[in-house]
């Protein structure tokens, strides 16, 4: 199965971890960034996964404005829709709601929010202000979460077949 993971990585958190999805997925995986300026050609494409990081409670708008121009196309894939990011519980999944439009959801084989980090040899000064302030952290951090990573690619391999009923 082709898969193409759309993503788009501000300070590389989100560049590792579809690294690691291309790893674990079984099948031809190939990604892009959304920061590139040609926009991929889904058509060729069963599997989509789309992600990017949330930074200041927003997913990077390139990511919200090609899910938003891409949403007929993306309603006849395997599509799956992760975030980075370093809150968890209610919070993350508040989060992970609001990065996407309620159709891709509805759409969705799976669904995952994968950790993050806070990375202040990347951020400029106003992040590192933000960050102190908001999140009370004063260093770099590193939460990706390995094990939710395994559960997304495992969960986007599944195969449903309706003969499978039929037994």
């Amino acid at each position: 199965m082709k898969t193409l993971i759309i993503y788009m990585s501000t300070h590389g958190c989100t560049e590792q971890v579809v690294n690691e999805l291309a790893t674990a997925l079984h099948g031809d995986v190939t990604t892009h960034n959304l920061k590139a300026k040609n926009e991929p050609d889904i058509k060729a494409y069963e599997r989509i996964i789309i992600g990017g990081s949330i930074h200041a409670g927003q997913i990077q708008r390139k990511v919200r404005e090609f899910c938003t121009n891409k949403l007929e196309q993306l309603e006849n894939k395997q599509l799956g829709l992760f975030i980075c990011c370093m809150y968890e519980g209610e919070q993350a999944f508040h989060q992970l709601e609001n990065a996407f439009p309620e159709k891709l959801h509805q759409y969705a084989k799976a669904e995952a929010i994968l950790g993050g980090e806070f990375n202040f040899e990347k951020m400029h000064f106003l992040e590192k202000f933000m960050v102190r302030k908001i999140a009370k952290v004063d260093k770099t951090t590193r939460r990706i979460d390995h094990e939710a990573i395994q559960h997304f690619t495992k969960k986007m391999d599944k195969t449903f077949s309706p003969f499978l009923m039929l037994v």
